[in-house]
């Protein structure tokens, strides 16, 4: 399977690296290079992560990391996994 991810969840992703490389870049560095190696490994099992708590649809998961909740949308007939939401402590992240 390959893997798409969105703009959405780059900007997103970016945003919150910027925010902790203000006290510590080297974290900032090691967060987002962590989140990348997390997604890639996706495609291996792609239903192993939770059903998502924002839609009500098997083929959407959860992959949570250090508290932040990365959204996923598996197309099996595509053969694609879509990367789209990036969030934490957002009580409703997709309206």
């Amino acid at each position: 399977m390959k893997v798409k991810i969105s703009n959405s969840f780059k900007e997103k992703l970016n945003d919150q690296v910027e925010f902790i490389a203000k006290d510590k870049p080297s974290a900032a560095r090691k967060f987002k290079s962590e989140i990348i190696q997390k997604i890639r490994e996706i495609p291996q099992m792609p239903f192993i992560n939770r059903k998502s708590i924002f839609f009500n649809r098997d083929d959407i998961r959860d992959l949570i990391y250090k508290g932040y909740i990365i959204i996923y949308k598996i197309n099996e007939r595509e053969k694609i996994i879509e990367v789209f939401g990036f969030t934490k402590y957002e009580e409703y992240p997709f309206k």
